[in-house]
């Protein structure tokens, strides 16, 4: 079997920029372990894997390490190859089925447009590891569905976090999020978002995070629009609106590497 990866910077409109994601079109679906060798060859936070089926496509998700029930960037990344290399019209809609039910994209001019399930996150007393891992005084911590939401005080202080991964990985479920109201214009806030558990130490940009972050930020602002920037190395921005219990997720796309080899393994 020929296997055909394109690799794509998600929540970005310039190469090497934003989250890497590996994108790999499937005649037929294939076992998890695999997929999972295959994303451990690719080495990025997220390897998709999408198979074709008569109302979208079957969409899964894989770190290195593990496979996940929601990725965004990911999501964002599949719709564009499916655009791009001509499987979707333009005004077609790209309906994915996933362990997190159906999700949609459709595309909004330059924008993709993804349309996921709310997390709306509760305040909890997050185990002392977490804190002692992030080395900060949180403002607030709330649990999403997956992942603590810690609040700071300030884009500097969030910025400065150099988290104890090997502590955190040891107490967190999926990941940790961390946010604090954006220092200046034309952001609404900035955040980071960890993930040592699933085997990604910094996630550059994490769609699936903004589910929770806009309800949160609706929380405190009364807002449901928000722009939103990941200061990660690499960094990403994204647009973000809160509809009930669904967040649309925006942001752009750039393909970086395109490549097929057949092996016999396959």
């Amino acid at each position: 079997m020929k296997l055909r990866i394109t690799q794509v910077d998600a929540f970005t409109d310039r190469p090497f920029a934003g989250n890497p994601a590996a994108v790999c079109l499937l005649p037929e679906p294939r076992g998890a372990d695999w997929m999972l060798q295959v994303a451990r060859e690719m080495n990025l936070s997220e390897t998709a894997f999408l198979v074709a089926r008569p109302d979208g496509f079957d969409l899964r998700w894989f770190t290195p390490t593990v496979e996940v029930d929601l990725c965004g960037h990911a999501t964002l990344a599949s719709a564009h190859v499916l655009w791009e290399q001509g499987l979707l019209r333009p005004d077609d809609q790209a309906r994915f089925h996933t362990q997190s039910g159906v999700l949609l994209a459709r595309r909004q001019g330059e924008l993709i447009e993804l349309d996921f399930p709310a997390d709306f996150e509760q305040p909890v007393e997050a185990p002392a590891e977490i804190v002692r891992s992030l080395g900060i005084k949180p403002v607030y911590i709330g649990k999403g569905r997956e992942d603590y939401l810690v609040e700071v005080d300030s884009e500097s202080t969030l910025r400065g976090i150099q988290p104890d991964f090997r502590l955190m990985a040891a107490s967190s479920d999926r990941g940790v999020i961390v946010t604090c109201k954006a220092a200046a214009p034309p952001y609404d806030f900035v955040s980071r978002f960890f993930a040592p558990a699933a085997g990604i130490d910094e996630d550059p940009v994490t769609g699936s995070a903004h589910c929770c972050l806009a309800c949160f930020w609706h929380k405190r602002t009364g807002k449901s629009e928000f722009r939103a920037y990941q200061a990660s190395a690499r960094g990403g921005s994204l647009e973000v609106a809160l509809r009930g219990d669904r967040v649309l997720l925006r942001g752009q796309a750039v393909t970086v590497l395109e490549g097929g080899q057949r092996h016999r393994s396959c």
